[in-house]
């Protein structure tokens, strides 16, 4: 007597490694997500520690034109230092401000020249970056 229920031996069985192909490609596509929305700062292109403040804002994001400073006085915007850092700073568009990294070593004295030099080239208002105490 036959019941009618036969389970066809004609369908394809999935093996171990089929399984793993649509979780394989998330985890890809992830990646290419996480890779293309990451922000890639490059590196400082001095050691700086910078000074201490009281009250300083959680920004920690740093616009790409930025002065660093070193406890030497040398300078660095974008990829030129010393003199061609400073023609570079004339060149920047008047009315934004220039963000400024300075070392907490350099001098003050030092640091008032430097506002006169940025002043003397175009430059009307700084933001200074200083580090949360």
């Amino acid at each position: 007597m036959d019941s009618g229920f036969r389970i066809s031996s004609d369908r394809r069985r999935r093996g171990a490694g089929d399984t793993f192909v649509p979780m394989i490609n998330i985890v890809f596509l992830l990646l290419i997500f996480f890779m293309l929305s990451a922000t890639i700062a490059p590196p400082d292109p001095f050691d700086l520690t910078l000074p201490d403040a009281a009250l300083a804002e959680a920004d920690v994001t740093l616009p790409p034109d930025t002065l660093h400073v070193s406890a030497q006085g040398e300078l660095a915007f974008a990829a030129l230092q010393g003199d061609a850092a400073l023609a570079a700073i004339a060149a920047r568009p008047a009315g934004s401000p220039l963000t400024v990294r300075a070392d907490a070593a350099l001098d003050g004295a030092d640091f008032a020249a430097l506002l006169a030099r940025l002043a003397a080239v175009g430059v009307d208002a700084i933001d200074l970056t200083v580090r949360q105490p």
